[in-house]
């Protein structure tokens, strides 16, 4: 890709969950440089957090290689209405579904309006997640704990359920993991623990689904500059944020999208039970 990439970003701080509108630099989700060559086309992709970030770059990497993409967002709906039109002017078709993905009847709404519009589902993208830094346990509040459990994880266990008997062989699920699964940061405890869990409830997907041929991958992003980063960070955290990298930097969202497209193509017809690391240097295990 030719776009420059911010080395870093100045302090800043939004409340959760953050949109693009107030973020300094902004993020790059490929809108000016990804070019998409027929690798999804005639697919139907469910994203989950499709509005801004990795879900963004995501969405659009998907419709400009051939994809129709419902994406599920909580309420920046402004955020979502620029992501699809993007995407439809790809010349895909894009379904906005608002709502809080923690609340499961509100989750099992998704995969049915994604048949409807679509007539099946070939990609699920599980990528929406909450996460909130604390130097201490006693800190975390019982209610927030249980918000991150329902949102990273029981969500992506409805949306999988949900989504696999509407798959057919060749489908692929793709669940956004971190490198905190397994080098976890002390202030990100609760949802460390769920990224760790979503890397290996997938591997248990992929040898559950792969007689049917559905594949299932995991991705592991280090830091990203997305709008969860200063909405959830500490203002000097947000400042360093990405610079004790190898790379010495925070990834943009456009450079995970083509991982996601490969995962999602045919092209990766062997590969699941994977978990791919984008992590600008940061080894996983």
């Amino acid at each position: 890709m030719s776009s420059p990439r911010p080395e870093s970003q100045p302090a800043q701080q939004q409340s959760v969950p953050g949109t693009l509108g107030e973020m300094t630099p902004k993020p790059d989700h490929g809108e000016e440089s990804y070019r998409g060559s027929g690798k999804l086309t005639g697919k139907a992709a469910v994203i989950t957090g499709g509005d801004s970030g990795i879900g963004r770059a995501v969405a659009i990497a998907f419709a400009r290689e051939g994809a129709d993409v419902l994406i599920a967002y909580l309420n920046e709906h402004e955020d979502a209405k620029d992501t699809a039109r993007y995407v439809e002017e790809a010349g895909r078709k894009c379904v906005l579904v608002a709502g809080d993905l923690a609340d499961r009847a509100h989750a099992k709404t998704l995969i049915p309006k994604a048949v409807e519009a679509f007539g099946r589902v070939d990609v699920l993208v599980n990528n929406a997640a909450f996460q909130m830094s604390y130097e201490s346990l006693e800190e975390v509040p019982d209610e927030e704990w249980d918000h991150t459990l329902a949102t990273n994880l029981s969500a992506m266990f409805t949306l999988c359920k949900d989504a696999i008997p509407h798959m057919q062989p060749g489908a692929s699920i793709i669940n956004s993991s971190s490198v905190n699964s397994d080098s976890p940061s002390p202030q990100l405890a609760p949802y460390a623990m769920t990224k760790a869990a979503i890397a290996n409830f997938t591997a248990s997907l992929a040898q559950m689904y792969g007689e049917k041929g559905i594949r299932a991958n995991s991705v592991a992003p280090g830091p990203i500059w997305t709008p969860l980063i200063p909405s959830t960070m500490p203002e000097e955290k947000v400042e360093s944020f990405g610079g004790d990298t190898p790379l010495g930097r925070a990834g943009q969202p456009a450079e995970l999208a083509p991982v996601y497209v490969l995962l999602a193509s045919d092209e990766a017809s062997y590969v699941s039970g994977a978990r791919v690391a984008v992590t600008g240097g940061r080894p996983i295990l």
